[in-house]
């Protein structure tokens, strides 16, 4: 796995894209690592302090997640180091997706990522700039549809992703109007979680959970997780968190969800950020749910969840250790050889599950037909890595040897 990881990292990108826009100081790049079966997908993040490496991994990362999401295509990211709370990010947006437009129609799609939203900014200003849908590229460049089976497909990825969740088991208020694209990462690191104790033996009910970030990923993690019968017994998130030793109703955790303010928790009992990074990582836990920004747990605070009794992550950001490497670093390796790691590539595939079920010819549009599209997705990965190796340890390097042998 090793050798294979070492010659997918050193491989150069097909196509680097860099624009500079001209009427403020912010920097863009499209990475397309390849165009296997004609085309590449991958979303668009802002952030300041973003650079060109940090969207080269990320084009990397997506190509290892098509080959459990599907479809069989290549990598590829878009960032914009930009502060996305400055008020010229819109036009910032808007003469990017301009630039990157003949991209996106003919072999390129897009999609929201960090500081992006899909639906009030993707969308709307890639129509603008001439594209039917963000996802136009990848049916001209890998599926090669007839016009009216375009139209068609384009119609189903414009409802589904942007559909009001219906079900009350799935939404946490049908008053409130929650989507598939609020709720269907979460939902798959929750149910990542569910897979595992069936199929490497055990169950996630009465399990103490820690939920690290509590945007539209952690959040939605930790609802479906308290739903399943998990005792979410801590979350940390940007500016401080919660604990309860002996877990949160699942009442709790979904008043917390419904008033979360944006992306941010909102608790009475809100522990300072410095106090609760200080306790959370030692509270006594089986799953963890690293759901906020890459880069961020690092060899100690993973160390003492360990000696405190951890036996599961599920990964809802994308490479959640502070490792340099790509993919594979000496933090992830570590945890990886002493407990079970299910790799981000699996555990938070939903949104590119579902923009691949939308692609495909009419397909079921109910919630429980799309939510169940993404479980059975992230079961069947789950279940390719328990045939070649049952242990419970070295999950992340057998499912990543099983991926790299697809894409060298």
């Amino acid at each position: 796995m090793k050798e294979l990881l070492k010659r997918y990292e050193e491989r150069q990108p097909e196509i680097v894209f860099n624009w500079k826009d001209p009427e403020t100081e912010a920097e863009g790049w499209t990475v397309i690592n390849s165009l296997r079966g004609g085309a590449a997908g991958g979303g668009t993040r802002m952030r300041k302090g973003l650079d060109k490496y940090e969207v080269m991994s990320l084009a990397k990362t997506m190509e290892v997640k098509f080959t459990v999401s599907g479809p069989a295509i290549g990598g590829a990211k878009s960032g914009i180091n930009f502060d996305p709370q400055d008020p010229r990010k819109k036009g910032v947006l808007e003469r990017w997706y301009k630039a990157v437009a003949p991209l996106l129609k003919n072999y390129y799609g897009t999609g929201g990522d960090l500081n992006v939203d899909e639906i009030h900014e993707v969308i709307p200003i890639t129509e603008d700039s001439g594209v039917w849908h963000p996802q136009e590229g990848v049916f001209n460049g890998h599926f090669k549809p007839t016009e009216a089976d375009k139209i068609n497909r384009i119609g189903q990825l414009r409802h589904g992703v942007i559909k009001v969740l219906e079900d009350e088991n799935l939404s946490p208020s049908v008053e409130r109007k929650y989507t598939v694209a609020d709720m269907i990462t979460g939902y798959g690191v929750a149910e990542a979680v569910r897979h595992y104790y069936d199929i490497y033996g055990g169950t996630v009910v009465g399990k103490r959970a820690v939920v690290q970030g509590f945007g539209n990923v952690g959040s939605a993690a930790a609802y479906y997780l308290a739903q399943m019968g998990a005792k979410v017994v801590g979350i940390i998130d940007r500016v401080g968190g919660v604990i309860k030793e002996e877990g949160f109703s699942f009442e709790e955790i979904q008043e917390m969800f419904l008033h979360k303010d944006g992306n941010t928790l909102v608790s009475e009992n809100m522990i300072p950020f410095e106090e609760i990074n200080d306790r959370i990582w030692s509270l006594p836990c089986e799953i963890f749910a690293p759901c906020a920004a890459s880069r961020l747990v690092t060899q100690n605070q993973i160390d003492q969840m360990i000696n405190s009794g951890l036996e599961v992550i599920s990964c809802g950001a994308n490479v959640p250790f502070a490792d340099k490497e790509i993919f594979f670093g000496s933090i992830m390796e570590d945890t990886d050889k002493k407990v079970s790691l299910i790799p981000d590539f699996i555990s938070n595939c939903g949104m590119a599950r579902v923009f691949a079920y939308f692609m495909e010819r009419r397909v079921e549009m109910t919630d429980q037909a799309i939510f169940e599209d993404t479980s059975n997705t992230i079961k069947k990965a789950l279940q390719r890595t328990h045939a070649k190796s049952a242990a419970k340890t070295q999950i992340s390097e057998t499912a990543f040897e099983i991926a790299l042998k697809e894409l060298i």
